[in-house]
């Protein structure tokens, strides 16, 4: 082979791989315009509950368009087959949407979704986070997790033996209020030493939001809020947000601080009716799980 024949060689290899690389950038792209023009693509599966809002307030602080599919619990819808395949554990909240390759993702458990919430539309203005390595970084995710394994689980479960358990069992409600009024105790000095009045830095982030609804809920647990001034100045100043606002109407109206203004024959009547579903749901799991 000659010289020249070799150098029309190394153009026309030249040539394919200006081509190839071309058709590459153009496919990425393509593929990273097709996922910006349909993220976000988010529906939220979700009921008027402490755990449910929090993702509701959080996509309404993120200023992000959402759909809506109210998951009845009463009627135990979460635990219909079509739901499972969505969220396995059969509870709510849960979201799907289009994941950065194009395809559906589903999330649930409350902090795995604000996690997702936060990393995938909220890292360059960080409206309801923090940058990722930062101090405050790290002590949202203390607050976070301390949400999700102590207060939401002790006051669940205050809930049910002060509310919805047939039998009233004095060693599971004074357990699981006291344990709830502990917690509580160590929201209140935390905020007490707060200077922005919220839970991490010096805005509003997924700390605030995952726990404000259990605070929201608390008299119906058995925890009198006067007894947490900060907690309560803090709810007061969440509660005033527009985000939380809209958040916490979504997928109805919540009316809890109305009903907790009935006098109490009107409470038991209310915690009895949902006593039956909730003994429903429960007893349908154990033939499940003996099955």
């Amino acid at each position: 082979m000659n010289i020249d024949d070799k150098q029309q060689h190394v153009e026309t290899d030249r040539i394919r791989l200006k081509q190839s690389a071309e058709h590459i950038i153009g496919q990425a792209a393509k593929t990273a315009n097709m996922s910006s023009t349909n993220r976000p693509n988010i529906t939220l599966y979700t009921d008027s509950t402490p755990n449910g809002i929090k993702i509701s307030i959080a996509l309404e602080e993120l200023g992000l368009q959402y759909k809506t599919e109210h998951i009845n619990i009463s009627t135990n819808k979460q635990k219909e087959d079509w739901y499972i395949e969505i969220n396995p554990n059969g509870r709510i909240p849960a979201i799907t949407d289009t994941h950065s390759d194009g395809q559906q993702i589903r999330l649930f458990e409350g902090g795995s979704i604000l996690q997702y919430l936060a990393e995938e539309y909220d890292q360059k203005d960080h409206k309801i986070s923090f940058p990722k390595g930062s101090r405050e970084y790290y002590e949202c995710n203390n607050w976070l997790f301390w949400q999700h394994g102590g207060l939401g689980p002790m006051q669940g479960q205050a809930n049910h033996f002060y509310r919805y358990a047939p039998e009233k069992i004095k060693y599971g409600i004074d357990r699981y209020i006291n344990e709830s009024r502990r917690l509580y105790g160590i929201l209140d000095k935390h905020l007490n030493d707060s200077k922005s009045g919220f839970i991490v830095g010096d805005h509003i982030s997924i700390a605030d939001i995952t726990t404000v609804g259990w605070v929201i809920w608390a008299g119906w647990a058995g925890i009198d809020i006067e007894e947490f001034p900060n907690v309560k100045k803090w709810e007061e100043m969440m509660s005033a947000r527009e985000g939380v606002s809209k958040g916490s109407a979504v997928p109805k109206p919540l009316k809890i601080k109305e009903m907790l203004k009935k006098n109490p024959e009107e409470l038991d009547e209310y915690a009895k009716n949902a006593s039956k579903w909730i003994m429903q749901g429960m007893d349908e799991d154990k033939k499940k799980n003996e099955g």
